[in-house]
């Protein structure tokens, strides 16, 4: 995991630092988002054939803090670098009528079961920023996402986690609509689908500016994915109400 962030974060900085070197001024954008999730659905067993499946959600939707960075980087006139954060957690505790099969531990039923759900993503993406005459404009480009996923049980004196990290590629697409000098709407999309499992990220955010360099906005976003296989079934939802603010430099 560490080694995988590090390569990302190096790729990330050799190219951040290419883009300062022949950028002039405001070729950089800080985007610091944060809010509340619910979790619409979170069903999950491990081993994903035997495990005995559970559903969080039914025990805690929600809300959760939510939160997450965005750097991006003009490298030239059409294309940027997107490097981002978005770390989430929650957690849900459950007293299921029969025994829970997981990962090779088995709680008793009727007892106090308690569920960490962490699902933390890493993106760096490469955009491309296409021709417009009007006020609607379109890019679209890929990503690389570093899911950083597990899942923790504990009670009853047991303790058992199920951790999966890894590296999934995405499609990356967005279109802004600039109603306005200083208004704007704008739609953004990461997602992917295999027979391995999806992921989808997708926001849409109102947008105004109030400086030169400052925006600020307010909107939201759906994130759902998941995987079914030998080793694990996993598949959540959510829904984010967000607001935040962006720096250009």
């Amino acid at each position: 995991m560490n080694r995988t962030l590090a390569l990302l974060a190096s790729a990330a900085l050799i190219a951040l630092a290419g883009a300062r070197s022949a950028a002039a001024d405001d070729r950089f954008r800080l985007e610091l988002e944060g809010g509340a999730a619910w979790q619409l659905r979170n069903d999950f067993a491990v081993p994903g054939d035997t495990g005995t499946r559970l559903s969080i959600d039914e025990a805690n939707g929600g809300p959760f803090p939510a939160f997450r960075g965005t750097l991006w980087a003009d490298v030239s006139k059409r294309t940027s670098l997107r490097l981002l954060a978005a770390p989430l957690r929650t957690t849900a505790t459950l007293e299921p009528g029969t025994p829970v099969d997981f990962n090779g531990t088995t709680f008793p039923g009727g007892q106090p079961l308690d569920v960490t759900y962490v699902f933390n993503s890493y993106r760096l993406s490469w955009v491309y920023r296409f021709r417009s005459s009007g006020p609607v404009s379109f890019r679209a480009g890929l990503t690389a996402k570093v899911r950083d996923a597990k899942i923790e049980l504990s009670g009853s004196g047991l303790e058992s986690t199920k951790s999966n990290t890894g590296v999934v590629p995405l499609l990356y697409a967005g279109v802004r609509w600039q109603v306005s000098d200083t208004l704007a709407l704008d739609l953004d999309v990461d997602a992917a689908a295999a027979s391995q499992g999806r992921a989808e990220d997708v926001a849409l955010r109102l947008e105004k500016k109030v400086s030169p360099k400052v925006d600020l906005f307010v909107g939201a976003r759906t994130l759902e994915g998941g995987a079914d296989n030998d080793e694990v079934y996993s598949f959540a939802w959510f829904a984010y109400a967000i607001g935040g603010v962006a720096f250009r430099f």
